[in-house]
């Protein structure tokens, strides 16, 4: 069944067109990926998605809600998640306080309750703790929970962004290049996470990506752009083998 669909999307900046009458949906549940050579516009759909741009042309539509003129701020509180190329962290705070922050969709209460500390805001608090806590013991982050984020390698630095977006609760979750900078191991690790992240809290992932290996292990389906529009759609293996596809990353 369908849980996201994007139909007709078209975003240009000026004379340029980075998304061409784009349309897919993905099912619940499904890992699905974009690929594409550099520039194909993989990243921009994920930012009109939520919300950094806005689209010239078409619909967004998520659980059956048109979001593509959802305000900013509030595509986290209706279910999508996200990473960034760039990590996006809090680097003077610790792996414990950037997940937290990733709680504020939650409300512990108004400023009065929160002021008193009320038993209601307590028990938020330790909700959200917990929370935090169950991804920490997912993505193997329990050694590092404590330590400043500043003084992490790369490729932890990845895994506590994919951790702060797990803990929002996404029903969506969005991946951009989350293998980027990441050696072989970790690259098998986050394929184990993907898979854990799917089959374990059913969360619906759309992962743009470079690395086939990643994209061959852990996709049910895979979309290829290139120039902002659709150029192949199916399995893996079947898109892989695409003459247009070989074309666009190779040339004729």
């Amino acid at each position: 069944m369908s849980v996201f669909a994007v139909s007709d999307l078209s975003l240009r900046f000026g004379g340029v067109q980075a998304i061409g009458a784009l349309s897919f949906s993905v099912n619940q549940g499904e890992v699905f990926a974009i690929i594409g050579p550099n520039g194909a516009g993989k990243t921009s759909v994920l930012n009109v998605i939520t919300r950094v741009f806005d689209p010239s042309h078409g619909r967004v539509v998520f659980e059956g809600q048109d979001i593509t003129r959802l305000p900013r701020h509030r595509v986290v509180h209706s279910g999508i998640a996200r990473t960034f190329q760039n990590i996006e962290l809090f680097e003077g705070g610790t792996v414990l306080d950037n997940l937290l922050l990733g709680r504020h969709r939650f409300g512990h209460g108004n400023f009065f309750a929160q002021w008193l500390w009320t038993p209601a805001v307590r028990d938020a608090e330790a909700a959200s703790r917990a929370r935090v806590e169950d991804v920490i013991e997912l993505l193997d982050l329990m050694p590092h929970r404590n330590s400043p984020v500043a003084g992490l390698p790369y490729g932890l630095r990845k895994v506590v962004e994919l951790a702060r977006a797990l803990v929002t609760e996404p029903r969506l979750l969005l991946l951009d290049e989350p293998a980027s900078g990441l050696n072989p191991e970790e690259t098998r690790e986050l394929a184990f996470w993907i898979g854990d992240i799917q089959k374990d809290l059913g969360i619906t992932v759309i992962m743009v990506e470079h690395d086939m290996s990643l994209v061959c292990e852990t996709a049910d389906r895979v979309l290829c752009m290139n120039m902002g529009q659709l150029l192949a759609l199916g399995k893996p293996g079947e898109v892989q083998a695409n003459p247009d596809v070989i074309s666009a990353y190779l040339g004729a």
